[in-house]
């Protein structure tokens, strides 16, 4: 009989997260960052990138200036929770790290940027409505459950 080949050792999870390096459409996240704002929206999809050319809206500025002041205060090791209301804004390499607080129409939900999240908009990760859940009719929900008798 032959001999079978003992399977060589698998590596750890933890092992295979440390080599995993995110990219955006081959890029890291540092040359991402390094990237001039132009260069950047022509690595976005069309929707997002026309939105872009078409020049920043006031209410995103402001997103925008605010996003800054908190990533100067994380340099110096604060954390700034930066709440808006603003759902269209694209999210941009310089936002990952910052946490930022989305308006669904009843609540604030707190977001971390994380590098995955880069191109996306803000209010995609933050749901207006859930899912319904249906439970068991009670008393009174038809006609005919008036006369069951209670137990």
């Amino acid at each position: 009989m032959a001999e079978i080949p003992p399977e060589a050792p698998r590596q750890q999870p933890e092992d295979e997260l440390k080599k995993r390096v995110f990219l955006f459409r081959g890029f890291t996240m540092d040359e991402l960052r390094r990237l001039s704002m132009d260069s950047f929206i022509k690595l976005l999809d069309a929707r997002k990138r026309r939105s872009l050319l078409r020049g920043i809206p006031k209410r995103q500025k402001k997103l925008l200036e605010k996003l800054r002041a908190a990533k100067r205060a994380l340099k110096k090791g604060k954390t700034i929770i930066v709440r808006t209301h603003v759902r269209d804004m694209v999210v941009l390499p310089e936002f990952v790290g910052l946490t930022i607080a989305v308006y669904n129409g009843m609540t604030f939900l707190e977001l971390l940027i994380v590098p995955e999240m880069i191109g996306r908009l803000t209010g995609e990760f933050a749901p207006t409505n859930k899912a319904v859940r249906h439970g068991a009719p009670g008393i009174g929900a038809t006609k005919s459950s008036q006369f069951v008798p209670l137990k």
